[in-house]
């Protein structure tokens, strides 16, 4: 019995190994990189030397190191926590209240965002952002003129563009899981005299209160990882203030050449996105009978 158990799991074996090599080797790497002095030139690049946790040490005194982390709180927050997964909700929402035809037309411009690949959805939140762009331009038109956005608001333009291209996700997370409430539960609620938003509050939200915390912990995740935006977008600038912790990874590491360094940084933003994991996992646990 023990064998045929084990049997059941080969097919398995070339993921597993697949995962070890190209996620969990890299990641180790990094870990004992940021404990060496490695660089991208001179004696460090051939032979780096173990330098303990003084890569560590050198973060938390550096005043970059906090600003970064404390924009990456902010950034995660407003174009995750709020912007995709309020927005998302609310699409879905009234996408399931509104006639098929304008629903397939906002689910289809919704998603045309998300499908794009990265690097061609930063270049048009540029265009659209920059000073001479598509927004200034149409304040133009009514008689307004907009501010330089990346370089007077560089957070509220790189928050306003990661919140329009992801929010198509949760908005599909959520009409799957709004599909799956009950009606009649809905239906029971209305002839009681229950209110639209006291539905909406009190039954549907707790029906679907997995399907949050699952999306939650997903965009979370994938926002804690966001850099071709915000790379094409400012930067990081301007005076670093729109650099997120991978843009603070990538200047140290590849700009600055001091790996050692970038890799401390990168193992911090491993732990964070560790942590975010399993408070979301264990809210999981806790939601299931």
């Amino acid at each position: 019995m023990t064998i045929r158990r084990y049997l059941r799991l080969l097919p398995l074996v070339p993921s597993i190994l697949l995962l070890l090599l190209f996620l969990l080797a890299p990641v180790l790497w990094s870990f004992y990189a940021s404990f060496t002095d490695a660089s991208l030139s001179g004696k460090a690049a051939r032979n780096p030397e173990w330098v303990g946790i003084d890569n560590y040490a050198r973060m938390f005194s550096d005043g970059s190191f906090p600003l970064a982390a404390w924009l990456t709180v902010v950034f995660v927050a407003a174009s995750a926590v709020l912007g995709q997964n309020v927005l998302g909700l609310l699409i879905a929402l009234l996408m399931t209240r509104s006639r098929r035809v304008v629903s397939s037309l906002v689910g289809t411009a919704v998603v045309a965002a998300w499908v794009l690949p990265e690097i061609v959805a930063a270049f048009a939140a540029y265009a659209y952002f920059n000073r001479d762009g598509t927004l200034n331009q149409m304040l133009g038109i009514v008689g307004g003129q907009g501010p330089d956005w990346l370089y007077s608001f560089p957070l509220v333009a790189i928050v306003l563009a990661n919140t329009w291209r992801g929010t198509a996700f949760s908005m599909l997370v959520y009409r799957a899981a709004l599909a799956d409430v009950p009606r009649d539960i809905s239906e029971a609620a209305l002839v009681d005299g229950a209110r639209g938003w006291q539905r909406l509050a009190f039954i549907t939200l707790p029906l679907i209160r997995s399907s949050i915390a699952t999306n939650l912990m997903l965009i979370t995740l994938q926002t804690l990882a966001v850099f071709t935006l915000i790379w094409v977008m400012t930067a990081g600038g301007p005076a670093n203030a729109s650099t997120t912790l991978p843009v603070l990874a990538y200047q140290e590491a590849f700009k600055f050449g001091d790996i050692g360094y970038g890799t401390a940084v990168a193992s911090v933003l491993i732990l964070l996105g560790m942590v975010f994991g399993a408070v979301y996992v264990r809210l999981l646990r806790e939601e299931r009978p």
